[in-house]
């Protein structure tokens, strides 16, 4: 499992935290691991969550109609690179 970054780390904190996983810490979410069809379990109503989490802290939208949603979403990694690239505050 790879290492996760401190930007990496504050992302899986916001989804444990937004998502209230109660059984998963941030350590365990493997920065290559996908959030979706994956042993953490998410569904479509838990992108919507996380989106809401990342605009609140962030600064920027997370638009449910985004050509890119699919890869954006695809892993933590992933997700971190476009709020690092996107982020506002």
């Amino acid at each position: 499992m790879a290492e996760q970054t401190a930007a990496q780390h504050e992302l899986a904190t916001l989804i444990v935290k937004a998502l209230n996983l109660e059984t998963v810490t941030p350590e365990q979410i493997d920065v290559d691991m996908p959030l979706f069809g994956s042993d953490l379990g998410l569904d479509s109503i838990d992108a919507l969550e996380i989106a809401l989490a990342v605009t609140k802290r962030y600064g920027f939208q997370l638009r449910s109609d985004h050509a890119d949603n699919r890869q954006i979403f695809s892993s933590l990694r992933a997700l971190s690179v476009y709020i690092e690239q996107h982020r506002t505050s």
